[in-house]
């Protein structure tokens, strides 16, 4: 039985289709098909169902496909054992914030390619949230303070924040200095999410309201230099701007406190190499690194 046919299986059943697998695969669809039809030729059971809207796991597809996927993952950890020392090979596939990710994070995922010649690097930069195991990426680089989840994190440096408004729009509505003041202004947000400050040596929650809602970091402090409101942003997005007096820090007495920088991964057993020289990596740029954590602190 072949191990790509395997893989192949499994990631035509966690995609949901034939399409979306060729795509994670880095292969065409017909190699896929044509894998699919040697492998449940050879057990002699029919797999998946092919639809319309993609292929559904028939009852055997779906006991076999945890089989499989455990098979891959010993493989892969054997491959790992075998190969010299500090040598990788196959495909890494990372989701990365957009907000800095290709300031920031996207040269460090460059010397890792740099370093290890045989690896694949597939990376997608994208502030949506991306399931990473319906979607199939081994990792993601996520920033912020994190939320209850059965995936696996690291954290690999620290990020500091403030809240920051335009000096017009300070003038036009005052400079809160309360948490409750704070619920009165205009919040610039990603979405319904709320802010964690500071109160001696609590932390306290408050749940800002705004019209004004974008998923990107840049966009956000676009919309707090256009005086919109006010924004909850990472340093390194706003020290250019705090600089030329284009934001000012509000709030100043409430500071939001340290968020992170974290790897995420799926859960199992054994992380692969690749992830954990992809963490050592970040760690060693990160944590020492006053433009990821914050150079106006």
């Amino acid at each position: 039985m072949d191990i790509e046919e395997l893989r192949t299986f499994v990631e035509v059943a966690d995609a949901g289709g034939v399409s979306p697998a060729a795509l994670r695969l880095g292969v065409s669809k017909s190699i896929v098909s044509r894998r699919l039809v040697r492998l449940e030729a050879e057990l002699g059971v029919q797999l998946l169902a092919r639809t319309t809207r993609g292929a559904a796991l028939t009852e055997a597809g779906a006991t076999f496909r945890d089989y499989a996927a455990r098979v891959c993952a010993e493989i892969d950890v054997a491959r790992e054992t075998i190969l010299p020392a500090g040598e990788l090979r196959g495909r890494l596939r990372v989701a990365v914030p957009l907000s800095f990710g290709p300031t920031h994070f996207a040269p460090i995922l460059a010397e890792m390619a740099r370093r290890h010649p045989q690896l694949q690097i597939h990376t997608c930069y994208s502030d949506r949230f991306v399931d990473l195991i319906t979607e199939g990426y081994d990792c993601a680089i996520r920033v912020g303070y994190l939320q209850d989840s059965n995936l696996i994190a690291r954290r690999v440096g620290p990020i500091y924040g403030k809240l920051v408004a335009s000096p017009d729009y300070i003038r036009a509505h005052g400079s809160p200095e309360t948490p409750e003041e704070l619920v009165a202004h205009e919040a610039l947000m990603q979405g319904t999410e709320s802010w964690q400050l500071m109160d001696g040596d609590k932390i306290i929650t408050v749940r800002p309201q705004g019209r004004f809602k974008a998923d990107n970091g840049m966009a956000l402090v676009a919309a707090a230099t256009a005086g919109l409101g006010i924004a909850y942003l990472p340093d390194c997005l706003t020290h250019e701007h705090i600089a030329s007096g284009a934001l000012m820090p509000v709030m100043t007495r409430h500071p939001p406190p340290p968020a992170g920088a974290y790897v995420i991964r799926p859960p199992g057993q054994h992380p692969a190499r690749k992830i954990r020289v992809l963490t050592e990596l970040l760690i060693e740029y990160c944590e020492p690194a006053p433009h990821l954590a914050g150079v106006d602190r």
